[in-house]
């Protein structure tokens, strides 16, 4: 019985589907071993084709490779004619269905760039251009031995002129570097200038690529280096302190950041020894900044004398023995206010011990002066501040003291002793350790640097160890006295000194000139002044004063004779008018103290000669102003003295300054007015 029509083409259909297994295996059979006999065929044939074009290096340019029935040229032509030959050679070919052409020129490369490029774990690639005088066989095995054994090469760099110099030797020292960056790590060559990025593989490996970098191959230079440090699970930062120094230790996140720490230390450590074993690792919170925490890590560290600061698990904590009893609540303030954004507080262990050595400083510059140190309480403090605030014109007392136990009992009395000697230095230093005193510095002067040792051993306690060496800032003498005199001439040219009416103490208008003459005397042996004291202007007749208006004061009563003659005695000097020397010798001082002594005796004697002494007493005047007396005690006329204690005042201050005294003298009494200088022969 016949089967349906559709049945029949259903089984005929069937038929065709079970005929594609065998016509699959008939494809897969002839891909497997049909193809690879065809390729290595096309190869065969080509192979004698690229013989011939070997160069002089004995490798040829010309690479062939099959791929299925078509065969790849690849290289660099030395020139047209020769690219063109090679592919109709290649043409001519009877096996390949096609020739695919990748055959380059060969040209000079500006700038001559290659580069090497970490792509796997054991895979470099390489690009850009290589020497045309270098085999492309010969650079590779120069460069693999380089690399990790079993490390291989994509290689598709491409011939090219103006390599420099020793191209192989700095492709192999940057294919090295390879080995301690990660996938993505990049080495490349620009002419001369050797380059690096990546990231580290570990901690060695960051550390052992710098120190490479520091030493490039001869003639090369190392230019942009962008290598991130290892990433580590456990970051930790420490500040150790010691007698001996400082040691860093643990991460810094960059080499900047590494810097940053070993500058801070090198600061804290105040000439003392500082051991780095900072290595650079990632793994700190970003939201912390690290040269932020380093700042505070060292901020913490000088609280303590010996122990740790130590920045680990997100916290910061700090231990040892703290720098005095003044540390311990610092520290606690610091940690709970000045910690970083992001840094948790840990524990603040400081033990408080008395101090030894004892130590302090005052520190003279032309622009200020500066305490340093400890001193044992506040009213020690306030002592030796007011010890130095009278002797200085304009520079500010900047006081950077702490208070500490262990101090000897006479310290106050030492420095206050000694801040007169340092004030009156141009530059220098007073420092103590325990009871020994050190007096250290330049003088303006010859004469107060010859008087500082035994100004030292007269002023200070019983007991006490005193070191002085003040040098001099002396100009060198001049012999030439037709120059001195002129030059004299020149300095006193225009001077107008005048004594306020009735005084006999040097103002700071005198200070310029006095200091110019004065520091010419001792470069002039030659050079001799006179010195003569103004009188004060006759006074007009007295006229009746007429009443207090209704709703004024009374109006200040007349001086007496004896005060008159007193120098007014302000309580500190007004700054000088010109930029006198920072730091005063005590010659200034010393004059306007000698004036006023002489001015008080000549106007006492004065007034008891003349039988007018007041048996009223008399109330204390205030600073810079005279006491003001009553009518019937005051008469009109100065001391009949008062001109020769106004050169007397002059003469002192120049002696005081550095003049030698057989260089100034007392000349005869001036008329009313200004100073006057005599040059004498």
């Amino acid at each position: 019985m016949p089967l349906p029509e559709t049945l029949a083409q259903g089984l005929r259909s069937a038929g065709w589907l079970a005929g594609l297994p065998a016509l699959a295996l008939i494809w897969a059979s002839a891909t497997l071993y049909a193809a690879p006999r065809i390729a290595d065929g096309l190869a065969a044939e080509g192979a004698a084709i690229a013989a011939g074009t070997a160069t002089a290096t004995g490798e040829p340019w010309l690479r062939l490779e099959a791929s299925g029935r078509d065969l790849v040229a690849a290289g660099e032509a030395p020139d047209v004619a020769e690219r063109a030959t090679a592919l109709s050679r290649l043409a001519a070919l009877d096996g390949p269905r096609r020739i695919v052409s990748e055959l380059g020129i060969v040209e000079t490369a500006a700038p001559f760039q290659w580069a090497a490029i970490r792509t796997g774990q054991n895979r470099i690639a390489l690009e850009g251009s290589r020497p045309v005088e270098i085999g492309r066989r010969a650079l590779e095995a120069r460069i693999t031995g380089a690399l990790d054994p079993g490390t291989g090469l994509d290689d598709t760099a491409r011939a090219a002129r103006g390599a420099p110099p020793d191209f192989a030797g700095a492709a192999a020292f940057l294919a090295a570097r390879l080995s301690g960056l990660a996938r993505g790590g990049r080495a490349a060559l620009s002419d001369t200038v050797l380059s690096l990025s990546g990231e580290a593989l570990d901690v060695p490996a960051y550390e052992a690529l710098r120190a490479a970098l520091s030493n490039p191959p001869e003639g090369f230079s190392v230019g942009r280096v962008e290598i991130l440090p290892p990433r580590v699970a456990a970051y930790r930062f420490a500040v150790e302190k010691s007698v001996r120094g400082l040691v860093l230790d643990g991460f810094a996140p960059s080499a900047a950041d590494r810097e940053a720490a070993l500058r801070a230390a090198t600061e804290a450590a105040a000439g003392g020894t500082v051991e780095d074993r900072l290595l650079a690792a990632r793994g700190l919170d970003p939201a912390i900044d690290p040269k932020t925490l380093i700042a505070f890590a060292f901020r913490l560290a000088e609280l303590i004398q010996s122990g740790q600061v130590v920045f680990q698990d997100g916290a910061v904590s700090v231990t040892g023995d703290a720098i005095d009893g003044q540390a311990l609540p610092d520290a606690e303030a610091l940690m709970r206010d000045g910690r970083p954004a992001g840094v948790a507080a840990g524990r603040v262990a400081l033990t408080a011990r008395p101090l030894s050595p004892y130590r302090v400083a005052i520190r003279r510059t032309a622009d200020a002066v500066t305490l340093t140190g400890h001193l044992p309480d506040a009213a020690t403090r306030e002592r030796v501040l007011a010890a130095l605030r009278p002797r200085l014109f304009r520079e500010p007392v900047i006081d950077r003291t702490r208070l500490a136990d262990g101090a000897p009992p006479d310290l106050g009395d030492a420095l206050a002793a000694a801040a007169p000697l340092v004030t009156n230095l141009a530059d220098g230093t007073v420092a103590v350790s325990d009871r020994a005193l050190t007096l250290t510095g330049e003088s303006l002067y010859r004469e107060g640097a010859a008087r500082a040792p035994d100004r030292l051993a007269e002023v200070l306690p019983p007991g006490w160890i005193g070191q002085a060496s003040v040098t001099a800032r002396d100009a060198a003498e001049r012999r030439d006295p037709a120059t001195c005199r002129a030059d004299a001439s020149a300095a006193l040219a225009g001077a107008d000194l005048r004594f306020p009416a009735g005084g006999a103490v040097l103002t700071p208008a005198f200070y310029p000139t006095l200091d110019a003459l004065a520091a010419l005397a001792k470069t002039c042996p030659s050079l001799r002044v006179a010195v003569s004291g103004p009188a004060d202007p006759a006074k007009p007749p007295a006229t009746p004063a007429a009443g207090p208006a209704p709703g004024e004061g009374a109006t200040a009563e007349p001086t007496r004779v004896a005060d008159a003659a007193k120098p007014e005695a302000p309580a500190k000097p007004a700054p000088p008018a010109h930029p006198a020397p920072a730091a005063k010798e005590a010659a200034t001082h010393a004059a306007k103290d000698a004036a006023k002594d002489a001015a008080k005796d000549a106007a006492k004697d004065a007034a008891k000669d003349r039988g007018k002494a007041s048996p009223a007493r008399k109330e204390p005047a205030a600073p810079g102003k005279a006491a003001a007396k009553k009518p019937t005690e005051a008469p009109d006329e100065p001391p009949v003295d008062l001109p020769r204690l106004r050169a007397q005042a002059v003469v002192e201050y120049l002696l005081q300054a550095g003049a030698r005294p057989e260089q100034v003298t007392a000349g005869p009494d001036g008329p009313a007015g200004p100073v006057v200088f005599a040059l004498l022969p």
